[in-house]
């Protein structure tokens, strides 16, 4: 049976330390959602569920060109675990594997989620996670049927701690997979090395 994957990128969060929804953030004249998005298109994912607060009407409309699929965390506030949950029930059955991205990392290229995809290939049931010289990174690569524990335990830490057996390191040359936009800080260092 061959092996297909989706992904959710998740950009409900409320960007407190930021001050500014981080999703609408620019960088080199883009918002980073669609930066996150185009790196999901042009790494050849077919299916994107794109996670918002109910107050993300403008994340949704700054994204429009590309295509995707919109699902609501209707709670404003929760963990991560939650935005996966409201994605996956858009996500096809048919997906083997779901690759967790977030919208604060929007500097991960195309050629490392394709990396990723073809890792899921070959070993369907690891969990795959990027590491750059030695660091963990985003987004995530789930087997399906893995992220289905989200049901029972919650949080995603949770289900990786129940299947560390699982877990695949997959090296990259690509530190966009540990460069984050938490707070103004990490955004300004972003800026100085990625041009604005």
């Amino acid at each position: 049976m061959g092996t297909k994957v989706s992904a959710i990128l998740l950009a409900a969060g409320l960007s407190r330390r930021m001050g500014a929804p981080k999703p609408l953030l620019p960088l080199q004249g883009r918002p980073a959602v669609v930066r996150c998005l185009e790196s999901l298109r042009d790494s050849g994912i077919a299916e994107i569920v794109l996670v918002v607060n109910p107050e993300g009407g403008d994340i949704v409309i700054a994204a429009k060109d590309i295509p995707f699929q919109v699902a609501v965390n209707e709670l404003p506030g929760s963990d991560m675990a939650a935005s996966v949950r409201a994605g996956l029930e858009l996500v096809n059955r048919d997906a083997t594997g779901v690759l967790i991205c977030l919208c604060d990392h929007p500097l991960v290229r195309p050629e490392t989620i394709e990396a990723m995809v073809s890792l899921h290939a070959r070993r369907p049931d690891a969990i795959i996670i990027p590491a750059y010289r030695g660091r963990k990174g985003h987004p995530t690569l789930f087997p399906r049927f893995v992220l289905e524990d989200l049901g029972k335990v919650a949080t995603l830490r949770d289900v990786i701690g129940q299947h560390r057996a699982k877990i695949s390191l997959l090296d990259v040359d690509d530190d966009g997979v540990i460069l984050d936009m938490d707070t103004p800080e990490d955004y300004r260092k972003i800026l100085e090395r990625y041009g604005p």
